[in-house]
């Protein structure tokens, strides 16, 4: 029997024997104090947020190389939203509160979804990311804008009140713009906006969807176990955050017809242009004023030319040439980035017009060769430099040759 030092009740060996298990003190546990009554814990605090908006920017500068000011924006209303949400949960009450719900402008591959995922991770939120093309109008053949706020409920674990303060992404909301007449039923377009009002805003969504049958089977078997009680049949979104984003190709040209006339600098930019976007602007592109409004928060991220990528894969913890050292290492080869070989890499990215996502697309180009070729070769190791960015054919039959040099060894 092992020796004990300590007050424990272990240490009498025997003495404990018979002793009900939940009136032994574990070894972390304090006698009671004669005449002092014992009070239970406090209970952990429903929802907590201690970040300040430079917390926010700082963290998610650590994987979107760039975007300032979107960084600045985005961090400020998230802090806003959250704070009020933790106050009003604790009882203070703020029952004139205008949610902020935020909207970005931008090209693709920019970091948008990077950043807003980043974020939710760093609160610790339940986030949801759909494209707004699958939504179709209530009654329909499509998704129902309902199931955005289920699948919260997914993520969340099924913990509804944790699904309360979420985070639902949209993306592609420029797809819903509805310019010029039709003469048939909307259903993709106006309809969809207006049936993502009352969520934006606060309304109430039933947990299971009435056409789920499968949901609905379950939810009575669960009233019939007497169980009905522990799980609300609605979850309200007035502290569910929304935040969308889109492209909006050809918004430049309606900013530049507004602003023809207005001494504009006709040798502007796509980014400077796009950061003067107006409600009328969303408008006059075929979003619904009531939509629009709903979106008080906006932000432009500009495109990444071929340095902004070249810092991308530099900087960013979560870096494309990661997966690739990754995938290399898998078969116990050694791969190493070399900076002439970084940059050759984001100028010929830049090329693609697709910002980040054009990385993958060369360095798949690049390495498809050399994922095939060099597991089970005699290659241990090799730098990724300008030249075999270039020639990555002459480069893979240099080092599957036989020669020993630097970049093999």
């Amino acid at each position: 029997m092992p020796k004990h030092s300590s007050g424990h009740p272990d240490a009498l060996g025997p003495v404990a024997k018979g002793v009900p298990e939940k009136l032994r003190r574990t070894k972390h546990e304090a006698p009671a104090k004669p005449g002092v009554v014992e009070t239970a814990a406090a209970p952990k605090p429903e929802f907590s947020f201690t970040l300040k908006p430079a917390d926010i920017a700082r963290y998610l500068g650590r994987f979107v190389i760039g975007q300032q000011e979107a960084k600045k924006v985005l961090s400020v209303a998230l802090c806003d939203h959250f704070q009020h949400v933790r106050m009003t949960l604790e009882g203070q009450a703020a029952p004139y509160y205008q949610k902020q719900n935020v909207m970005l402008l931008g090209p693709t591959g920019v970091g948008k979804t990077h950043l807003i995922r980043s974020a939710a991770e760093l609160i610790g939120v339940p986030f949801v990311k759909a494209d707004a093309t699958k939504f179709s109008e209530t009654g329909y053949v499509g998704g129902d804008v309902d199931d955005l706020v289920r699948d919260l409920i997914r993520r969340a674990g099924g913990d509804v009140k944790k699904a309360g303060h979420g985070i639902i992404y949209l993306d592609e909301v420029d797809k819903l713009a509805t310019r010029g007449e039709s003469g048939g039923r909307d259903v993709s377009g106006r309809g969809v906006q207006t049936n993502l009002l009352k969520l934006m805003e606060d309304g109430d969504v039933p947990v299971v969807s009435p056409n789920d049958m499968s949901g609905q089977l379950h939810s009575a078997m669960a009233v019939m176990r007497g169980g009905g009680g522990l799980q609300a049949d609605t979850i309200n979104t007035r502290h569910i955050l929304f935040i969308v984003s889109g492209a909006f190709s050809g918004m430049t040209e309606i900013i530049r017809r507004r602003t023809e006339n207005l001494n504009s600098r006709k040798t502007e930019n796509e980014d400077a242009l796009i950061s003067r976007t107006t409600t009328a602007d969303l408008i006059a592109y075929g979003l619904e004023p009531e939509f629009i409004g709903r979106l008080p928060v906006r932000v432009a991220c500009h495109g990444l030319n071929a340095d902004d990528l070249f810092e991308v894969l530099r900087r960013s913890e979560s870096s494309l040439i990661h997966q690739y050292e990754r995938a290399f290492a898998a078969y116990g080869i050694a791969c190493t980035f070399a900076d002439d070989g970084l940059r050759e890499l984001a100028k010929l990215a830049a090329t693609e017009q697709t910002g980040a996502r054009g990385l993958m697309t060369i360095c798949e180009r690049v390495f498809r060769d050399f994922k095939f070729k060099l597991p089970g070769s005699r290659v241990k190791r090799f730098v990724v430099s300008a030249r075999m960015v270039r020639e990555p054919a002459h480069e893979l039959r240099r080092l599957l040759g036989g020669k020993k040099s630097r970049t093999s060894h």
